[in-house]
């Protein structure tokens, strides 16, 4: 039985995720108030900005990085695209 939470990203109600994306209370949070499809958005926009700006997983500064990328993406209207990103064509 999937569960329906009020997107915070979406505004809209929705499917939520099936479980925490990752331990801890950040985690949790995310669970509580993010749709499924709002995480996909996060998770391709996460790839963009590891590409983009040529991040290593491994780096204690990438992780802090894209955690508050996230958190703008997620829970506010301050997230930009990264500078100079031109979508590629279809």
């Amino acid at each position: 039985m999937s569960n329906i939470i009020k997107c915070a990203k979406l505004g809209v109600e929705a499917e939520g995720l099936d479980s925490p994306p990752f331990p801890g209370a950040i985690g949790l949070h995310i669970f509580e108030n993010i749709s499924k499809s709002a995480w996909q958005e996060w998770v391709a926009m996460q790839t963009l900005l590891i590409n983009e700006h040529r991040l290593a997983s491994f780096d204690p500064k990438a992780k802090q990085f894209l955690a508050s990328e996230r958190e703008k993406f997620l829970f506010s209207n301050d997230f930009k695209i990264p500078e100079g990103y031109i979508a590629p064509k279809n």
